[in-house]
């Protein structure tokens, strides 16, 4: 009988989904996001997806100074693949979007695999005391915001990235993006093995259902071949345990992380990542999975290695 394939954590540690007054415990800082990080790594997490903030007031950035005031103490401190974000924010354009991995060179970089509506908007009916004045103002804009993400601008995030050795963890809001997955994988953009995060829950993209799961999952198998992708699901907000049970127990990946739910249980904010790692951490222990060391992770993916990143 074959081994049980060892599962992949994710933890996406800070983002622009969330704004800094909707949780006190959501990393800002340089220092915060790097403590954040390697205490998520601590507790089980292969993977580290990270985004920066400005530390004056938590504005999504891409500095990528700012991604240098922390990438190099969680390399130093931690044996976790780091993976830097290519989104960004929507509202940023592609090239300020793409700055800090292609400076940085990371073993694994996010990229959105097309345009969509991007709906952050009802949050304001759940949060209305925000701190800075550009919160409010970031969900509120979401109404009328397209997250672009053409073909050209993922062909030129693509090729930027071709002499660096970064891989990609390719975001996939819906099952459209599956296929301009498949559509740059049969032209030589995308190198196999490839890394599929189907996420579930966002207003604009699949929604968190159960057949909802199933049909990326289909779509997916059907498109690459059950073994011709690594999978991983990303559930934003309460959809977050729920669908990481879903896809582990058909042994799937899994990512966590205050970037996509801010909550550690109902009507209750996670303390910090690490929280969300142990928790998923003991899901998967009750269905008898084990989770993949940084080491499982970068053969399963067939990164170039800590020692290669620009950091």
């Amino acid at each position: 009988m074959a081994a049980k394939r060892k599962i992949i954590i994710t933890c996406a540690v800070t983002g622009s989904i969330h704004t800094p007054s909707m949780s006190p415990h959501l990393p800002v800082t340089p220092d915060e996001i790097a403590e954040a990080g390697i205490a998520a790594a601590e507790a089980g997490a292969a993977v580290l997806h990270l985004h920066a903030r400005d530390p004056k007031d938590g504005r999504p950035s891409q500095d990528p100074e700012l991604f240098r005031r922390f990438l190099p103490r969680i390399k130093q401190s931690c044996d976790a693949v780091v993976n830097i974000t290519t989104g960004g924010s929507p509202s940023m354009s592609v090239e300020e979007r793409l700055q800090p991995a292609l400076q940085c060179k990371p073993e694994i970089a996010s990229l959105n695999m097309g345009s969509m509506n991007f709906g952050l908007f009802p949050m304001l009916d759940r949060f209305k005391d925000l701190k800075h004045d550009w919160e409010r103002q970031h969900l509120e804009n979401s109404r009328d915001l397209v997250f672009k993400n053409t073909y050209q601008d993922i062909e030129y995030i693509l090729r930027s990235c071709a002499d660096n050795g970064t891989r990609f963890e390719c975001e996939c809001y819906d099952t459209a993006h599956l296929y301009n997955l498949a559509y740059f994988l049969d032209a030589g953009l995308i190198q196999p093995p490839i890394f599929v995060q189907t996420v579930f829950g966002i207003l604009g993209g699949i929604g968190g259902h159960p057949e909802d799961v199933m049909h990326m999952k289909r779509t997916a198998d059907r498109l690459f071949g059950e073994e011709g992708y690594v999978w991983s699901v990303l559930g934003a907000g309460r959809n977050q345990m729920t669908v990481a049970a879903m896809a582990a127990a058909r042994g799937g990946n899994v990512r966590v992380g205050l970037e996509d739910s801010l909550w550690g249980g109902p009507g209750r904010l996670a303390e910090s990542n690490a929280e969300q790692v142990a928790k998923v951490r003991t899901l998967l222990d009750s269905l008898s999975l084990e989770v993949a060391t940084p080491a499982e992770a970068r053969a399963l993916l067939q990164l170039k290695g800590g020692d290669q990143v620009g950091f």
